[in-house]
């Protein structure tokens, strides 16, 4: 699962995402949304395939009902 960067969601805002639903203590979470802020995107976890959809919707689903456009999206993990 992979958070993409956007010119309006709050750094905060990001953290809180990666708390609540990827359950990453405080720093980690900060390293994180740095990356995303930096490279443009991060992942914030590796999952089941019915499992990262879930959180691709519940991110998705959270973000709008504040008003931030953040997205999220899976990718397949290739070996």
């Amino acid at each position: 699962v992979i958070l993409l960067n956007d010119d309006y969601t709050t750094m905060e805002f990001v953290v809180e995402v990666l708390r609540q639903f990827f359950h990453k203590e405080f720093q980690a979470a900060e390293a994180i949304m740095l990356k995303i802020h930096i490279d443009g995107e991060a992942v914030c976890g590796t999952y089941s395939y019915d499992v990262a959809q879930t959180k691709v919707t519940q991110v998705i689903d959270y973000s709008r009902q504040n008003e931030q456009p953040l997205m999220c999206v899976l990718r397949e993990l290739i070996h």
